[in-house]
């Protein structure tokens, strides 16, 4: 079956879609090797069968968005480890195909979305999770123009900008979009009810409130108990579409590069999510293929009574 004939926002005008979920954890569940610090990048450049095959299986599991493998490639972590320009913007391309591939391969259809991680994911120090880099919100554009023109230039359906954990990383995003004018969907990431720097999430949701380039905004890559408060902030904030994809309630630490999980997992409430407007919900990190599966059965897929 081709890939998605229709534009995401469309679908998402009338029914819930279901994301995949973590990439790195089933990379390392198929046996790859992610130390280095290039993290999924590092199977991107040595086994990208192995990455189509992560991709397939969330497919499998009845994934209708595949987010491409290109999280933590940037052109300047990938310098240092000895790529230069012209190979990490054949590997941008590269992590969209073996999306494109998997979801072309799939028995229902699949949309393709470029993921176009935080600053603080090239650093490879957990600097996604406390944002604050020290940059100017100019600096920041910077950086992230290059990578988003040459993930554009692959062809994916969307563009998946998430885990950012400041405002002002967000606004430096949007600017880029509002250049190319390439639709997205924007997830911050959270914690104790603020953005990871430590912003209000009202304010932070308001940035991209009326931005045309949005097809949904939410979070992503944090515990599931935070979703439905930031979901409702979300809410009062934007009409538009929203999106949660959690990790299981893991917390990462940078030093040893482990997660640490949960004494008890947090729940994951979808219908409350749903009513309160979700319309892209999947899951982030240490979430697999078997946990997408059970979401693919039992997610109702036409809106709830909120929206």
């Amino acid at each position: 079956m081709p890939r998605a004939s229709g534009p995401l926002a469309e679908a998402l005008g009338h029914r819930t879609v279901l994301l995949d979920g973590g990439l790195s954890n089933q990379l390392a569940a198929q046996g790859c090797d992610l130390s280095g610090g290039l993290w999924s990048g590092r199977v991107l450049v040595e086994r990208p069968d192995q990455v189509e095959a992560a991709h397939t299986a969330y497919a499998r599991a009845g994934a209708e968005v595949l987010i491409t493998a290109s999280y933590q490639v940037g052109y300047e972590a990938f310098a240092a480890h000895g790529h230069d320009r012209a190979a990490t913007t054949a590997l941008l391309h590269r992590s969209v195909a073996l999306a494109a591939r998997a979801a072309e391969a799939a028995d229902h259809e699949v949309w393709v979305a470029a993921s176009v991680g935080p600053y603080g994911a090239v650093l490879a120090d957990g600097s996604e999770y406390r944002g604050r880099y020290g940059l100017s919100v100019r600096e920041l554009a910077a950086f992230h123009r290059p990578r988003i023109e040459a993930l554009l230039d692959a062809g994916p359906d969307v563009l998946a900008v998430e885990t950012l954990p400041d405002p002002d990383e967000a606004e430096a995003v949007l600017a880029v979009l509002a250049e190319t004018g390439a639709r997205a969907w924007l997830g911050y990431t959270v914690a104790d009810g603020r953005t990871r720097s430590g912003a209000a999430l009202p304010a932070a949701f308001a940035l991209a409130a009326e931005a045309p380039q949005i097809i949904a905004l939410g979070v992503n890559c944090c515990d599931p108990a935070e979703v439905l408060p930031a979901l409702e902030a979300a809410a009062a904030t934007t009409r538009k579409p929203l999106l949660a994809y959690p990790n299981d309630g893991s917390v990462w630490d940078s030093a040893t590069h482990t997660w640490h999980a949960p004494q008890a997992p947090s729940p994951w409430p979808t219908p409350a999510w749903q009513h309160t407007g979700a319309r892209l919900i999947g899951g982030c990190c240490r979430i697999g293929p078997a946990r997408i599966a059970t979401l693919a059965a039992r997610l109702p897929r036409e809106p709830s009574a909120g929206k």
